[in-house]
């Protein structure tokens, strides 16, 4: 499949002028910002570099709330958005804060199809195995494909979203997982509201949206790719490219973790 938009530009070609407006980053965890499963050095390093720099940052994931919890104790982040939009840890005034997508009225009405769900999955794919990190999920279901799994082919991917969608589910492709969930949310829909109740509610001076820049690096980024006027995935996204309606606006020439500190440092000069 040829994808009908303008494919994306080298970073090292964009002129540092253009995002001088760039005051905070919203990235991708897995593959975006770590590697191979670790996070180096060189990314964490450059983490920290535009955090003292001034810009804010916030990971949005598909990872779950017991990740969520460690990454905006721990992590010189912000803020976090979790489950694919689900919800928003933070810290503020020195304590641990939580912002909900979903009312929790509709939450409830979730995880009890959640359950269901997941007993059609096992039926009809026997292989199917959950994310090593389900028990610390909230709201979704991770099915994983390749991180501690054999590899799923493509077809055995695309069939069990077409499989969750056909039960009334949401499901996106990650990197390493297929996440399934329900409730009309996405992590553009997390990230947005989390950031009208920081600054309208809570008064947190952080930047408005139009202000960030997206990086990350699969087809569930796809909505952020399309919703953020400058975004970036990194080069490992290559692949998945003929996947995307929607692909970044820029692509990094160094992969995973490499890319994200070569972003850093392009936004520092």
């Amino acid at each position: 499949m040829t994808n009908p938009l303008t494919p994306p530009s080298p970073l090292a070609g964009v002129s540092r002028e253009s995002m001088k407006h760039i005051r905070g980053i919203c990235f991708d965890i897995d593959d975006t910002f770590s590697s191979h499963g670790k996070i180096t050095a060189e990314a964490f390093d450059s983490l920290w570099a535009l955090k003292n720099a001034g810009f804010t940052l916030i990971p949005v994931t598909g990872r779950p709330a017991g990740w969520c919890d460690h990454i905006a104790r721990f992590w010189p982040v912000d803020a976090v958005v979790g489950e694919n939009g689900a919800f928003t840890f933070f810290m503020h005034e020195g304590k641990l804060k939580r912002f909900d997508t979903l009312p929790e009225l509709d939450a409830k009405q979730a995880r009890s199809k959640l359950a269901s769900l997941k007993t059609d999955i096992l039926a009809a794919y026997p292989q199917a195995r959950f994310a090593s990190d389900q028990e610390y999920r909230e709201y979704d279901l991770a099915i994983d494909f390749c991180e501690d799994v054999p590899r799923w082919s493509e077809a055995e991917i695309d069939s069990l979203v077409k499989f969750c969608e056909s039960r009334g589910a949401i499901a996106k492709i990650s990197s390493i997982h297929v996440n399934t969930w329900f409730g009309h949310y996405t992590k553009i829909d997390g990230i947005r509201k989390f950031l009208h109740y920081a600054q309208m509610v809570l008064g947190l001076p952080i930047p408005a949206f139009n202000d960030y820049i997206f990086v990350g690096d699969s087809p569930n980024d796809e909505p952020m790719f399309a919703a953020f006027s400058q975004s970036v995935g990194v080069a490992n996204v290559r692949p998945f490219l003929s996947r995307i309606k929607h692909p970044p606006k820029f692509i990094t020439a160094s992969e995973a973790g490499a890319g994200f500190a070569e972003l850093a440092r392009f936004l520092q000069t």
